[in-house]
């Protein structure tokens, strides 16, 4: 039998759910005051949704983002466990999409897939390592963008 959406979730679900040891949970609880199970007898963990949204949250800012445990609890001392949820959630079905479409952006900003303007360019026959060279210039393209970027950073952060 299948559990509803608003039914509590025990830890071995939840660490099931979010692909993750049930010992970084209880660590989380003790690092991350937001995050309250509901405890029964003998200290057993139930998990509301909102419990789970967040430990979703917090997954993808450290392990996704890149941000440290000091990192994220400043975040959630700024937003609230609320604002944090709400800016971090991402779907997976959409996400995938959204991320592969925002990169196609980045990479080319009129909106040209740049193995499909390498093989009009090129001909027909031609070759799909050529089409790749051409991804290959594009990406080449974007590293300097990043770099340029990377250098207004700093620029702005020394001001």
């Amino acid at each position: 039998m299948e559990k509803t959406a608003d039914a509590f979730r025990t830890i071995s679900e939840v660490a099931q759910d979010l692909d993750l040891p049930q010992h970084v949970l209880r660590f989380w609880e003790t690092r991350f005051v937001q995050i309250k199970p509901l405890k029964r007898g003998g200290g057993r963990r139930y998990y509301r949704r909102e419990d789970i949204e967040l430990l979703r949250a917090i997954r993808q800012l450290l392990y996704g983002e890149g941000y440290t445990i000091k990192g994220v609890q400043k975040i959630l001392k700024e937003q609230g466990a609320r604002g944090v949820v709400a800016t971090w959630r991402q779907p997976a079905a959409t996400n995938g999409a959204a991320a592969a479409a925002a990169l196609y952006d980045a990479l080319d900003p009129d909106g040209e897939d740049p193995y499909r303007a390498a093989e009009n360019e090129l001909g027909p026959d031609s070759s799909r390592d050529a089409a790749g060279s051409a991804g290959y210039r594009v990406l080449e393209r974007l590293l300097i963008e990043l770099g340029e970027c990377e250098r207004l950073l700093g620029a702005a952060r020394a001001a």
